[in-house]
């Protein structure tokens, strides 16, 4: 029963590279951006889950236990999934209401004073598309902030979010923002923000009160960058750390970057 800061609902995966036993998934990395961010003590405060198949290599249990984290490892009589998961069309926002809805049940039924849960939600790139915006809008209702990449988010609207010299149109990232700020309605709008992750170009924040647009965390020298697999994972997981101890999304968004 201890407090947590941060809690994942994304999967722990097995990468398949040319590299054995490889962490990945969003779980993992969002867990790490989060305890990246959280120096002990506060990292028994970074909640995330391991589905451990009976393949399930030493050597990864015990760099997961080196973080000090509240890591739920959990074992089942299966191989630890690996490589690829996907959802079918629509299951991804479904399963994102769901999962909202199913923790604030959760939390109502402990009998106790909780606090409302603030919720991030990246929604999966497939689905950022024309015919998926209604379900977006739906699902922004449950939500406190979401959080696609410039092409994501373009892509849902249709149009074109870099230039001809490949860099990210601001015009465009910001007009769409805007109007998915603007499909909310009523007392959640005031909730609700928007936030753009854009690779070597940082990051877009838009809320009700407040827009920026933050330089990358490595700018301008981007040659530093060795790998970015996970980052705009690992980005959401600072981001979330940065709500919890400042409650303010551009500075979280600084954290994030």
């Amino acid at each position: 029963m201890q407090p947590i800061d941060f809690c994942t609902t994304g999967m722990f995966i097995i990468d398949q590279t040319p590299f054995l036993n490889i962490p990945g998934g969003a779980g993992t990395y969002s867990a790490l951006g989060a305890r990246v961010l959280s120096p002990s003590p506060e990292s028994n405060r970074v909640g995330w889950v391991v589905d451990a198949g009976h393949d399930f290599p030493e050597s990864l249990r015990d760099m997961i236990t080196s973080w000090d984290t509240a890591v739920l490892l959990r074992s089942r009589d299966a191989p630890t999934t690996k490589g690829w998961n996907g959802y079918g069309a629509n299951e991804h926002r479904a399963r994102c209401v769901d999962l909202v809805q199913g923790i604030n049940s959760r939390r109502a039924a402990l009998g106790q004073s909780l606090d409302e849960p603030f919720f991030i939600w990246e929604p999966v790139p497939d689905l950022c598309v024309p015919a998926e915006l209604e379900n977006t809008i739906k699902a922004l209702e449950h939500v406190h902030v979401i959080s696609p990449n410039h092409a994501e988010l373009s892509d849902l609207f249709s149009v074109v979010g870099t230039t001809e010299s490949g860099d990210v149109d601001r015009q465009v990232i910001e007009a769409c923002s805007s109007k998915l700020l603007s499909s909310v309605s009523g007392e959640r709008a005031s909730k609700i923000a928007v936030v753009v992750r854009s690779g070597k170009d940082g990051c877009y924040v838009s809320s009700p009160s407040k827009q920026a647009w933050l330089p990358a965390f490595h700018a301008p020298t981007p040659a530093k960058v060795v790998d970015p697999t996970g980052g705009g994972n690992g980005f959401l997981g600072g981001l979330a750390m940065g709500l919890v101890r400042t409650g303010d999304v551009v500075e979280a968004s600084k954290w994030g970057n």
